[in-house]
């Protein structure tokens, strides 16, 4: 995680996968905010900073490595339902995740 902490990547990664179900309708957006508002409120990071390396290859690459793969199957933690709710699925929209994460690197230096 370079120079973040293992809790500050997994914020991140909870906003991420918010946005991302919710972009596949498992959620509404007002979820999306709910978890986004109760980040800031405990002082979690909820962006990637702007002097990140991080782009879209770089991220898709970590995360075909993570151990989260099963027999090469990516699988997630998604949001679905209510707060809390989530499930670890490998059936996801592959085109919401590259979405989500061209979101969240935009800004970063290592996507410019």
């Amino acid at each position: 995680y370079g120079a973040w902490l293992h809790g500050e990547a997994v914020s991140i990664g909870t906003i991420m996968a918010a946005t991302m179900s919710a972009k596949m309708g498992w959620i509404d957006q007002p979820m999306v905010q709910r978890i986004y508002d109760i980040h800031v409120a405990a002082n979690c990071p909820t962006d990637l900073p702007v002097d990140s390396p991080m782009n879209k290859e770089i991220f898709l690459k970590a995360m075909s490595v993570d151990k989260k793969v099963a027999n090469g199957q990516l699988r997630l933690i998604l949001l679905k339902g209510a707060l809390g709710e989530c499930v670890f699925t490998g059936d996801f929209d592959e085109d919401a995740m590259v979405e989500t994460i061209d979101e969240f690197v935009a800004e970063c230096n290592g996507a410019q």
